[in-house]
């Protein structure tokens, strides 16, 4: 099974969800706008943020307009693991690479081009939306807070709490490089406050702005299945990602910070249990549904309680 690119915007490159969000939300405003004629260099030299918001916006900037090389470590309840994590930019396509150093020899590269930021709702319209218009998303649906003179990785950081409104996520909190803007690190939390994932930079070598644009012209492809989720959070929209070619159907939703992926396939030889499985920081939950003669099995992956990625399973209805 073909996992999606994780949790939006977890960590910059950390495997490799990379801030490769593609958040359908609200229309910007022509002040929004204007920064898709910008370039990176651009973005990087202006003043720094004054609230949480504008940190936001400048992390999702940054997380497009640096080159860097970095190590890292990821701790959840699979244990330890070590990570060597590069990003480049050339020719206006970045090239996220993370490797592991423990066990097994295992590397991971995507590619994407510079800019793929968030979407418009709007069918009609296939520009990407400014990151202001993702960062007040968050803020409608997470209590967003802010604090100062944090230090991660031998860097100044400011830190950035994300605590839901509602018992249907978890909570989250980064740490922010004042420098660069980059993400040095990230927690999410259960609905008690138990840390459930620490995913940080150990150091970070050689960030260098990029100079070309940020912005390119996209189009929006939302995948067409046979089947709809009747039932999600409130504040997660359906995403558009990557075709595939497999006979496996998937859909991608999130809602700024966490994501969920749902798949159906025709039951085989190897169909999973039934029930709610964790594996790490995601939840799995799977289901079963007939159609005639065929068996479906339903499967959502996603960083939420496994309450409601239960729910989201449950809810899936074939036309």
């Amino acid at each position: 099974m073909t996992v999606p690119w994780g949790r939006a915007f977890v960590f910059g490159i950390s495997l490799l969800g990379a801030n490769l969000i593609t958040l359908p939300v609200e229309a910007s405003s022509d002040s929004d706008a204007s920064a898709s004629d910008s370039t990176c260099s651009d973005i990087v030299a202006q003043s720094a943020p004054d609230n949480a918001q504008q940190w936001l916006v400048r992390s999702m900037y940054a997380s497009h307009c640096y080159t860097f090389q970095a190590r890292a470590v990821s701790i959840d309840a699979l244990g330890v693991r070590t990570l060597a994590l590069s990003h480049r930019i050339r020719d206006g396509i970045r090239q996220q690479v993370v490797q592991h150093l423990d066990g097994p020899s295992i590397s991971v590269e995507r590619r994407s081009p510079v800019g793929r930021l968030t979407w418009f709702e709007s069918s009609s319209d296939t520009s990407p939306s400014a990151p202001d218009a993702w960062a007040r998303h968050i803020a409608t649906y997470y209590d967003v807070s802010l604090e100062h003179e944090e230090r991660v990785a031998g860097r100044t950081a400011v830190k950035i709490s994300f605590s839901p409104n509602d018992l249907q996520r978890y909570q989250h909190a980064w740490w922010i490089d004042e420098e660069t803007g980059l993400l040095l690190k990230h927690m999410l939390s259960d609905t008690q406050g138990r840390v459930l994932e620490t995913f940080q930079m150990t150091t970070l070598q050689s960030p260098e702005p990029y100079g070309g644009a940020v912005v390119s012209d996209l189009p929006i492809d939302i995948t067409d299945v046979e089947w709809q989720v009747a039932w999600l959070p409130e504040g997660f929209i359906d995403q558009p990602i990557e075709p595939v070619v497999s006979e496996i159907e998937q859909r991608f939703f999130s809602d700024g910070l966490a994501a969920v992926s749902v798949f159906a396939t025709p039951v085989g030889d190897s169909a999973l249990d039934a029930g709610v499985h964790q594996i790490g920081v995601s939840t799995v939950a799977v289901e079963f549904q007939t159609l005639g003669e065929q068996r479906w099995q339903v499967v959502g992956i996603g960083e939420l309680p496994p309450a409601q990625l239960l729910r989201i399973v449950q809810s899936v209805e074939f036309e």
